[in-house]
């Protein structure tokens, strides 16, 4: 048995973290100097914008983002006070509420989308489309894994491995 401190796991889970805390910070940095957008926004509105109907219910929006449910109650509050997101009784759980893009939310997230796309194609360059295609698989298995609330209603789950 080697050294705990050498396992490849280890090496894995930071880097990872590392590359997703690295494209945070510029890509967050990027949207908001080009499109006036936090990247926590922008994230909130992207995400309505590929849901039917351009809505998602509160706790399915909370499963796919990085907030906490008072975070995300708070992102979804500043974000109804300048009109992007409106949020609508569910009328199936009187405690449950649905987020729903406004028009003008759907405005700026399809003006944001092709020069975030600009932003992604700088970072995601080093990889071949093979390897995207890879990497993308391999992240939603381990997502699926770990927080498997995230997945779009939508989505379909994997295939079992034989």
């Amino acid at each position: 048995m080697g050294d705990p401190l050498d396992d490849d796991r280890l090496t894995l889970a930071g880097l990872l973290i590392e590359s997703s805390v690295g494209l945070r910070s510029q890509l967050g940095q990027r949207l908001e100097d080009d499109c006036g957008l936090s990247l926590q926004w922008f994230d909130l509105l992207i995400r309505l914008a590929r849901s039917p109907g351009h809505r998602l219910r509160m706790a399915e929006l909370a499963a796919q983002t990085v907030l906490t449910p008072s975070g995300l109650t708070r992102a979804v509050d500043r974000l109804e006070e300048v009109g992007l997101i409106a949020r609508t009784a569910c009328p199936s759980d009187r405690r449950g509420a649905f987020a729903v893009l406004t028009d003008e939310g759907f405005r700026q997230v399809r003006t944001a989308v092709p020069i975030h796309l600009v932003h992604l194609e700088e970072h995601l360059t080093v990889l071949s489309e093979s390897e995207r295609s890879q990497l993308k698989e391999l992240l939603r298995k381990i997502r699926d894994h770990v927080n498997p609330k995230a997945r779009p209603s939508g989505e379909l789950a994997p295939n079992p491995q034989p």
